[in-house]
C-alpha cells in the first residue's frame, strides 16, 4: 500500500516575510549578546589584573616594611647605643667649637692614610662586628653605619665615603625634631656592589628619656624586589610594572630604574586615580598609539609613611590579546549575521524578480489571446 504524502505549500511571499521576522531579530540579538559577552570578558580581565596589581602591591609594601622593621630593631640594640655613648664620653668637657673643629679636621683628611688608625678602630669595634654579623644574617643589607648626634661615624661594616654623614634630608627626617623618625630614600644604584638599593635611616633614642642620640644608616639591596616585575607570565603583550608617581618605570620586563623610562599607561591611570569610582574599579582601558590596553592598577600605600616611595603597580595587556578567547566567537557571530542578511537580500531580490517575471508573463498571455467577438459568441 503506497504511503500517503503530505504536501505543505507556502507562498514565496509568506516565506520571505517569515524569514525577515525571524532572521533579522535573531541576528541583532546575536550581535548584542556578543557585544555584552565582550564587555563582560573585558571586566573580568580588568578585575583579574586589578587582583594581580593588589597582590604585588601588598608584597612590595611588605618587603619595604620588613626591611624598615629590621633596621629599627637594629637601632634599638644596646650595643649601638653603647657605641654612641662612648663617643659622647670622649668629647665630655669640650666646647662645641672644639668638637666641630675636630670633626671638620677628620673629614678633611678622611681620604688620606692619616685616618687609617681611626678607621681601623671604628671598624674593629664590638659594635661594628655586630653590624657585620647582622649583614651576614641578612644578605640584602649592603652596608650599615652608626652615627652620633653630630653625624660623625662611630661604627660601620665598611669605611664610609664620609666621616660625617652629608645627607641632610636623611638626617632631618631621622632626627624628626628630636622625636625620631624613619627615612627611606628612592631607589639608587651602588657602583661598588653593582646593586639597586634604598637607603634606610632609623633613630637611636636613649632609654627612658627617648632623647635623640644618633642614627643607624643602612643601604638595602632591592634587586630581589625589582626582579618580581621582570618576568613574563601573562602573555606576549602583557607586562607588570613598578611605577613611580611621576610615571617613571622603576622595574618591568627589560627595564630598570637607570633607564628612567616613562610609561604611556600612567597618564590614563593618573586621571582615573583622581576619582573614587576609578580607584574602586581598579582598572581602565587606555587608548594608546598601538591600540587599546587593559590596565589594572594598585597603590602600594608606601608614600603615606615614606614620601620617596610613591609607587604604583600596573598590570597591562593589549586588549586584542586579552580578549582573544572571545574575539573568534565575535567574528563568527558577525560573519553569520552578514551571511544571513546577504541570503535574505538575495531571496528578496529573487522574490521581486520572480514576481515581476510572472506579471510580464500574464501581460504577454493577455496580449496574445484573441478578442472575443459577438459572432463567434453566437
Amino acid at each position: 500500500m503506497p504511503f500517503d504524502t503530505l504536501e505543505i505549500r507556502i507562498s514565496l511571499q509568506k516565506l520571505l516575510i517569515g524569514l525577515i521576522l525571524v532572521i533579522v531579530p535573531l541576528s541583532f540579538v546575536g550581535l548584542y549578546l556578543t557585544s555584552q559577552a565582550d564587555t563582560s570578558l573585558q571586566q573580568t580581565v580588568g578585575a583579574h589584573f586589578k587582583s594581580i596589581a593588589q597582590a604585588e602591591g601588598i608584597a612590595t609594601s611588605q618587603f619595604i616594611n620588613d626591611r624598615v622593621l629590621d633596621i629599627a630593631a637594629l637601632s634599638r640594640n644596646p650595643a649601638v647605643a653603647d657605641a654612641i655613648s662612648a663617643a659622647q664620653r670622649s668629647r665630655k668637657g669640650l666646647d662645641d667649637s672644639v668638637i666641630t673643629a675636630r670633626v671638620e679636621k677628620i673629614e678633611s683628611i678622611w681620604e688620606t692614610p692619616q685616618v687609617d688608625p681611626l678607621v681601623k678602630g671604628i671598624l674593629s669595634s664590638p659594635t661594628s662586628q655586630l653590624l657585620r654579623r647582622h649583614r651576614e644574617a641578612e644578605p640584602r643589607i649592603l652596608k650599615v653605619l652608626v652615627a652620633d648626634e653630630t653625624g660623625a661615624t662611630v661604627a660601620a661594616t665598611d669605611k664610609p665615603l664620609h666621616y660625617v654623614q652629608p645627607n641632610e634630608v636623611l638626617w632631618n627626617a631621622v632626627y624628626g625634631e628630636g622625636r625620631g623618625g624613619i627615612y627611606v630614600s628612592e631607589i639608587r644604584y651602588d657602583d661598588q656592589t653593582k646593586a639597586n638599593y634604598v637607603e634606610i635611616g632609623a633613630p637611636v633614642l636613649e632609654d627612658g628619656t627617648r632623647r635623640f642620640m644618633g642614627a643607624v644608616n643602612t643601604l638595602v639591596n632591592v634587586s630581589s624586589l625589582l626582579s618580581r616585575f621582570q618576568r613574563e607570565e601573562i602573555g606576549e603583550t602583557a607586562r607588570i610594572m613598578l611605577v613611580r608617581d611621576d610615571g617613571t618605570v622603576m622595574s618591568a620586563l627589560n627595564v630598570d630604574p637607570s633607564l628612567r623610562l616613562k610609561t604611556d599607561e600612567y597618564a590614563t591611570v593618573h586621571d582615573v586615580l583622581g576619582t573614587p569610582q576609578g580607584r574602586q574599579a581598579g582598572y581602565v582601558v587606555a587608548s594608546m598609539r598601538g591600540g587599546n590596553r587593559i590596565v589594572g592598577f594598585a597603590d602600594t600605600g608606601l608614600k603615606r609613611a615614606y614620601p620617596n616611595l610613591g609607587w604604583l603597580i600596573l598590570v597591562s595587556q593589549d586588549e586584542r590579546e586579552a580578549l582573544a578567547p572571545l574575539l573568534g566567537l565575535s567574528r563568527f557571530a558577525l560573519l553569520m549575521v552578514v551571511l544571513a542578511l546577504l541570503m535574505l537580500t538575495l531571496l528578496t531580490v529573487y522574490f521581486f524578480l520572480h514576481r515581476r517575471q510572472r506579471l510580464e508573463d500574464i501581460e504577454v498571455q493577455a496580449a496574445e489571446q484573441p478578442p472575443t467577438t459577438g459572432a463567434a459568441a453566437a
